[in-house]
C-alpha cells in the first residue's frame, strides 16, 4: 500500500475530499447496478391511481367538501365542474409540467448525483486548479445525471403500467357471455371482453329485466367494486 500512500500524499485537501465522495459512490453504484442485472431490488406491483376498484359502494353517497358538490351513485363521479376521476392525467415527465411527477430523491439518484458530482469535480479541478468551478461543474452535471435516473425509472414504472389491463379502458367495449347473467343485478355471470388485441374474463351483472344467456353479445356500460362489468344487450 505504499504507493497509495505516496499517491495520497501528492494530493491537495479540495481533491482528497472529492475522492472521498467519489469512490465510495462509485462502488454502491457498481454494486446496485450488478444486484439489478441479477434481478434484486425490483418493486412488487404498484398502485393504480385510475383503478376503480372500492369506487361503488352499491349505494348513493353526497357530499359536500370546501363548496364542491359530489355525487356518487352506482359507481360514477360527477362534480360540479364536469371533472371526472378517471381523465386524470398523471404525466409522463415529457413536458415541463409534468417534472413534479418524477421522483428525484431515490437511493439510486442521489449515489448517481454524489457519483458524478465526485468525478467531475475531480476532473474539473484537475484542469482548472480552481476549487470553486470544480464544486460548480460537479453539482450541475451531478443534478443532470440524478434526473436522467428519475427520468429512466419514470419511464420503466409507464411501460410496466402499460403491459397492465386497466378495467377503466374496457367502458364501452362489446363481448359475448359464457356464463349466464341473471337479470335485474341478482347476480353475476362471466363474459369474455376484447381489450386491444387481448381477449379478457370479468365477472358481470346487468340492471336489465332480462335474463343473459351464453353467447348473448353485450356492451359494458359500468364498472362496479371488485371489477365486475355492468352490461347491457347488444
Amino acid at each position: 500500500m505504499e504507493w497509495f500512500n505516496n499517491w495520497w500524499n501528492t494530493l491537495e485537501l479540495f481533491e482528497q475530499i472529492m475522492y472521498c465522495v467519489a469512490i465510495p459512490a462509485t462502488l454502491i453504484l457498481l454494486i446496485q447496478t450488478i444486484m439489478l442485472i441479477l434481478g434484486f431490488g425490483h418493486s412488487g406491483a404498484g398502485v393504480n391511481p385510475s383503478d376503480t376498484s372500492g369506487f361503488d359502494g352499491g349505494g348513493d353517497m353526497d357530499f359536500d367538501a370546501g363548496g364542491a358538490d359530489g355525487d356518487m351513485s352506482g359507481g360514477d363521479f360527477d362534480s360540479s365542474d364536469g371533472s371526472d376521476a378517471s381523465d386524470i392525467d398523471y404525466g409522463d415527465g415529457s413536458n415541463p409540467s409534468d417534472v413534479g411527477t418524477l421522483n428525484f430523491f431515490t437511493v439510486q439518484g442521489i449515489i448517481t448525483f454524489l457519483c458524478v458530482f465526485g468525478w467531475a469535480g475531480i476532473v474539473t479541478y484537475t484542469l482548472t486548479k480552481i476549487a470553486i468551478i470544480a464544486v460548480v461543474v460537479g453539482f450541475v452535471l451531478g443534478l443532470a445525471a440524478m434526473y436522467g435516473v428519475a427520468k429512466l425509472m419514470q419511464l420503466s414504472r409507464k411501460l410496466a403500467q402499460n403491459g397492465t389491463l386497466n378495467v377503466r379502458n374496457l367502458l364501452g367495449a362489446n363481448g359475448t357471455v359464457y356464463l349466464v347473467i341473471p337479470a335485474n343485478g341478482m347476480g353475476k355471470g362471466k363474459v369474455n371482453v376484447t381489450s386491444g388485441e387481448r381477449l379478457v374474463e370479468y365477472d358481470a351483472m346487468t340492471d336489465g329485466n332480462e335474463t343473459l344467456p351464453d353467447g348473448t353479445q353485450i356492451r359494458v356500460i359500468d364498472i362496479r367494486s371488485d371489477n365486475v362489468l355492468v352490461v347491457e344487450k347488444v
